[in-house]
């Protein structure tokens, strides 16, 4: 298995790389709350069966609890409603998938490379 190279979303401005990287490769945001069992355990599963090569995907963290506002900038401008735990995924700017809870699997996200 392979780790998780994390990119951090922590505000617009890095929200606006992830999605401009969307054009070169699939972008997955994965939207945690630190306060929350069901996403731990998502996230927890996503590092445990990670296998996605850098080169097809990159995955961005965003820690929702410590910055809420560009939280909801995320799901107003995607036009995704806001759950927790999230994985959105971005291919030429544009949403191909958004799913949460359980629902979150590395099985998932290779449909989308």
């Amino acid at each position: 298995m392979a780790r998780i190279t994390w990119k951090s979303i922590q505000t617009e401005a890095d929200f606006r790389e992830a999605i401009a990287e969307s054009k070169e490769r699939t972008v997955i945001i994965f939207k945690h709350s630190t306060r929350c069992s069901v996403s731990f355990m998502a996230k927890k599963n996503l590092e445990m069966q990670w296998d996605i090569d850098e080169a097809k995907a990159s995955i961005y963290y965003l820690d929702l609890i410590a910055f809420r506002p560009i939280s909801k900038l995320i799901s107003q401008e995607l036009g995704v409603e806001h759950q927790s735990p999230q994985a959105i995924v971005l291919k030429n700017e544009l949403v191909v998938d958004a799913r949460s809870h359980s629902e979150i699997s590395v099985d998932a996200l290779h449909t989308f490379l």
